[in-house]
């Protein structure tokens, strides 16, 4: 309306014939601003949009990597006394496997408290992990020799989440039958899959299923790092219980 009654006085006549009805006026400019009227609120709520999914990605990120440190940090402390009575009762009886086993339960220790503040570590440091873990759980089975270990390592810098084989070499240990009895361990990477597989004899009052926490933290763990990439298998009969894993961990090399 405004413009209607300014330009007159400049130029002689104004955008409308004379005549022309308010409401014609009215409706003729909503019409004609409608596009640009329409385009700007798709943009205003777009970009409203916009930055309320990078807040909620945001949230996402920072809930799972709360998650994952919460997962991954749940070191069995139960193992931790039972492994500081067998030394204590190596040094009681003077013997020679005291030192070594004490520098094995060191190792765990810099692992728990370094390594496990990284999101990845590399292949054979997790593997080293489990090397210790098994040298100080020989110390308290009768048969040590029963447990069978093949490793085929083709690249070792391969990086990997810290705890995620542990687990399972723990379960093993806590509920497997090791009177006259071992199990077969054994992790191979070849073209950079990670296959690891373990199976141990259950104890005898054992009905029940053995997968247990840490187990079923790890199996979260995989979902969120590696979806659709890899492949998590355990069997259970009566007398055993068998982990079969596979991580595909291309393009995971320093």
């Amino acid at each position: 309306m405004f413009e209607e009654l300014i330009l007159p006085l400049f130029i002689g006549h104004g955008n409308y014939a004379d005549g022309t009805s308010l409401l014609f006026y009215y409706y003729d400019n909503v019409f004609y601003s409608s596009t640009t009227l329409f385009i700007s609120t798709v943009l205003s709520l777009f970009n409203i949009f916009l930055k309320r999914e990078q807040e909620r990605q945001q949230l996402i990120s920072e809930k799972k990597s709360a998650e994952l440190q919460a997962l991954k940090t749940q070191i069995n402390p139960h193992f931790i006394f039972n492994t500081l009575n067998n030394i204590y009762s190596l040094v009681y009886q003077n013997s020679d496997k005291a030192l070594p086993a004490i520098e094995e339960l060191g190792q765990l220790l810099r692992y728990s408290t370094k390594d496990l503040e990284k999101d990845f570590i590399t292949l054979d440091k997790e593997i080293g992990y489990l090397d210790s873990l098994i040298a100080l759980e020989k110390l308290r089975i009768k048969n040590p020799e029963l447990l069978n270990v093949e490793k085929k390592l083709i690249h070792p810098k391969l990086n990997i989440s810290p705890m995620l084989l542990v687990p399972f070499v723990e379960n093993a240990f806590k509920h497997g039958d090791f009177r006259n009895k071992g199990f077969d361990m054994k992790i191979s990477d070849n073209n950079k899959i990670l296959h690891f597989y373990l199976s141990n004899f259950k104890k005898d009052k054992m009905k029940d299923s053995v997968s247990g926490i840490g187990i079923e933290n790890v199996r979260k763990r995989l979902e969120i790092l590696y979806p659709k990439k890899y492949e998590l298998n355990m069997i259970e009969t009566e007398t055993n219980f068998t982990v079969d894993l596979k991580i595909d961990l291309k393009n995971e090399e320093n």
